[in-house]
């Protein structure tokens, strides 16, 4: 092994552990910004009088915009660097989540949601890019699992901590107080990662030289399919949470804002099997972890249609583990594949996973209208068997 590759993070060290929880932090205050409105989309719905569809918009413009600006930050973190990049975005993304609080009307609620899903984008492809290039390789697996945890730790918080605040005070007081917890995040983040060792950068902006590594990771037809994963299970993941809500507000489950809000508990279950899947994925192979993962989802699915609500739960739980298995495996999967230009791999996966979001997690309320839980989880299922046979593809390579 070359000398220069023993400065790398090695599993256990203090630097390996200060790296792991700034980047958890970072997952968290990404994720805990982004999906806080997520529960309350039945409310969005009821106090602005739109459709759920429409209400849907206060979460998929903030994702569809972050797709678009992961492939921006990517190109300019090449310039400005990755933890000061990754620092601005955080606290300037948490105060626009106080101004979202503040505005008086819905489409001046979607332009700051839209606007912080836009910041938002210097976090996660910067952050895949610095893991990849700091962390030693046999532990970056882990290191990218504990990555995901935080993002879904964030997950939980931000939805379950909506929902309990909306109800004892206002939405507008719960969603200032997750700017809050944001800005937090982002002081700890910024006093634990240390500075790059591993990263060159490029001074000046020279497009073509962005344009030429994006399209040498999109001729790799391994890297196409990992992309096509992660727009995938993102987008029957982003469906069956953007609606089961109006789901369990209904007959003949009839829960209140808190007992839905508690339905994002199931994100416990995710921080375990992201940071599981990573190990498992640096001893046992990618490839039989990931499609084991779409298959836990797909079996999660069906389960929702129970009419139990233990039924529900429990199917809402599998799809959990099973998305965070398949998510944690690839993201870091696509760091070990990418042939240089990581930031720039990253930042494809990443456009692809936020997309799904966006466009997918909207689509998904036609489905709702029209055929009612059975229609989503059609729609869902449908996205999770394409999932499952590019997965297939890939280990087939």
């Amino acid at each position: 092994m070359p000398a220069e590759a023993d400065t790398r993070a090695q599993r256990g060290s203090l630097a390996y552990r200060k790296i792991s929880l700034a980047l958890f932090l970072a997952g968290f205050a990404t994720f805990s910004l982004l999906y806080c409105v997520q529960p309350l989309l039945p409310t969005f719905a009821q106090d602005f009088r739109v459709s759920p569809a429409q209400s849907s918009l206060a979460l998929s413009l903030s994702t569809g915009f972050l797709a678009v600006a992961i492939l921006c930050a990517s190109a300019v973190s090449e310039v400005l660097g990755r933890r000061g990049l990754m620092f601005g975005s955080m606290c300037a993304a948490a105060c626009l989540n106080i101004v979202a609080a503040l505005v008086p009307d819905w489409h001046a609620l979607l332009l700051a949601r839209a606007l912080e899903g836009l910041l938002l984008g210097g976090v996660p492809a910067v952050a895949m890019a610095y893991l990849a290039e700091e962390m030693h390789p046999k532990g970056l697996g882990l290191a990218m699992g504990v990555y995901v945890s935080g993002t879904a730790f964030g997950g939980m918080i931000g939805r379950v901590g909506m929902g309990v605040l909306t109800e004892w005070t206002s939405w507008r007081v719960a969603l200032a107080t997750m700017g809050v917890v944001g800005l937090l995040a982002a002081v700890g983040f910024i006093g634990l990662l240390p500075p790059s060792r591993h990263f060159v950068r490029r001074p000046g902006f020279d497009a073509g030289y962005h344009l030429r590594a994006w399209a040498q990771h999109l001729s790799r037809p391994s890297l196409l399919l990992l992309f096509c994963v992660g727009f995938l299970m993102m987008g029957a993941f982003v469906t069956v949470y953007n609606y089961v809500g109006f789901r369990l507000m209904a007959a003949p489950f009839g829960l209140s804002q808190t007992a839905i809000s508690l339905v994002f508990m199931a994100y416990l279950f995710g921080i375990v099997a992201s940071s599981t899947a990573g190990a498992l994925a640096d001893s046992l192979g990618r490839r039989p972890v990931m499609t084991a993962g779409i298959a836990i989802a797909a079996l999660g699915l069906a389960l929702t249609l129970s009419h139990s609500l233990w039924g529900v739960m429990g199917g809402i739980v599998a799809l959990t583990i099973g998305f965070f298995i398949a998510h944690a495996v690839a993201s870091g999967w696509v760091g070990r594949l990418a042939q240089g230009h990581k930031g720039h791999a990253a930042s494809l996966y990443l456009l692809a996973y936020y997309l799904g979001s966006s466009v997918m997690g909207s689509a998904g309320g036609w489905f709702w209208v029209e055929g009612g839980w059975p229609g989503v989880v059609a729609f869902a299922g449908a996205l999770l068997a394409l999932a499952f046979l590019a997965a297939r593809r890939l280990q087939a390579r």
